[in-house]
């Protein structure tokens, strides 16, 4: 795994959008086409508002949802709320273009495979991402891969509806599908995560974040988790 360490929360979120739009340009001019997945936090908010700045082909950029909680829509617990709100400053941005979780359906199972669909429709069979963008918890999770949820031995499907989790149950890539992608960036920021940065950094699979694959996975983090 590629890391750098930054300043503090604000320089990692720049440097993630960098990073992001340098991604972008290099995966259109091969591909015709950018595919990234995104998961929610406050650093990822920051991230996108500053990559909505950039000078991107927009029409050719499409976001995907790495998780999302089963919330009615607008609702502030929604991924997809902050991610619509973040991007407003790319005005070419198609609002097609951005795809969302279906988790206001009334069978989730169903809209898990949908959502299979829509990823297969742009990315293939199997489908694969150029970007995956996660987030790591304080208890190890990542995306909606919690402790002790069955989810995390899915392996036949790309999306899978999860068990509760704080309050809410969720829709989430499964690691078949994370672990497909072309490249992953991990943003993890903040002391209270020391302890499962380590465990992420020799891969311990006894946390859900430590069964993503990292060969081809960049971390940006900092001081306050290195110092």
């Amino acid at each position: 795994m590629q890391i750098e360490t930054l300043t503090d929360e604000a320089s990692v979120a720049q440097a993630a959008a960098d990073w992001l739009a340098r991604q972008a340009r290099e995966a259109i001019a091969s591909r015709g086409q950018f595919l990234l997945a995104v998961s929610g936090g406050k650093t990822p908010w920051i991230m996108l508002q500053r990559l909505a700045l950039e000078d991107l082909p927009w029409e050719q950029v499409h976001f995907f949802q790495i998780d999302e909680r089963v919330a009615p829509a607008g609702h502030a617990d929604r991924n997809l709320t902050h991610l619509r709100a973040s991007l407003q400053a790319a005005t070419k941005l198609p609002a097609t273009n951005i795809h969302a979780m279906p988790v206001e359906s009334l069978d989730l199972e169903i809209a898990a495979a949908d959502y299979t669909n829509v990823l297969q429709q742009l990315a293939g069979k199997p489908p694969v991402l150029d970007v995956v963008h996660l987030g790591l918890g304080t208890d190890g999770h990542t995306a909606s891969l919690v402790p002790d949820d069955p989810v995390l031995d899915v392996t036949d499907r790309d999306v899978a509806i999860t068990g509760e989790y704080q309050g809410r149950q969720r829709m989430t890539l499964t690691y078949p599908m994370l672990n497909r992608s072309r490249k992953v960036l991990w943003l993890a920021t903040g002391a209270a995560k020391r302890e499962m940065l380590q465990r992420l950094l020799a891969a311990d699979s006894t946390i859900p974040a430590g069964r993503v694959a990292q060969s081809q996975a960049v971390l940006l983090t900092d001081q306050t988790l290195t110092s």
